[in-house]
């Protein structure tokens, strides 16, 4: 009888939450260009990363506008630096969704895109556009 409640207690702790689910992909610029865009959609409390590289001392440059909602539109990006578990250096929350920021070590810089408040907890979907370059 025990081992029924405790394996009925593992399953419901396994599976009573649901995880933000993410996604990720590399943004590499073309030959010769210092930019580039990209878009995608964001749904509920998703979020999506582009990684990129960069070397400490350059700026990037980073817009992210709303191409289309069935919400309120209230999407944001933040830019983590290298090896960074969520802290980030830019808040778009914030901050707005225009940035330029100078960036303070070598490595591969997250921008995370995602939407806040009932955006999030509805689970809306709200399609973007997120031009980045790096000079």
């Amino acid at each position: 009888m025990h081992a029924h409640l405790v394996f009925g207690l593992m399953v419901a702790l396994a599976t009573g939450s649901p995880a933000l689910a993410q996604m990720s992909a590399d943004v590499r610029f073309e030959p010769g260009n210092f930019g580039t865009n990209v878009s995608g959609t964001i749904i509920g409390d998703d979020y999506m990363d582009y990684r990129l590289g960069a070397r400490a001392g350059q700026e990037l440059f980073a817009e992210l506008t709303v191409i289309d909602s069935n919400g309120n539109g209230t999407i944001y990006f933040n830019v983590l630096p290298p090896g960074s578990e969520g802290v980030a250096i830019y808040n778009g929350s914030m901050d707005g969704n225009t940035a330029t920021v100078d960036l303070p070590e070598h490595g591969t810089y997250t921008i995370r895109v995602y939407q806040m408040g009932n955006d999030a907890d509805s689970g809306a979907t709200t399609g973007f556009r997120l031009d980045l370059s790096i000079q």
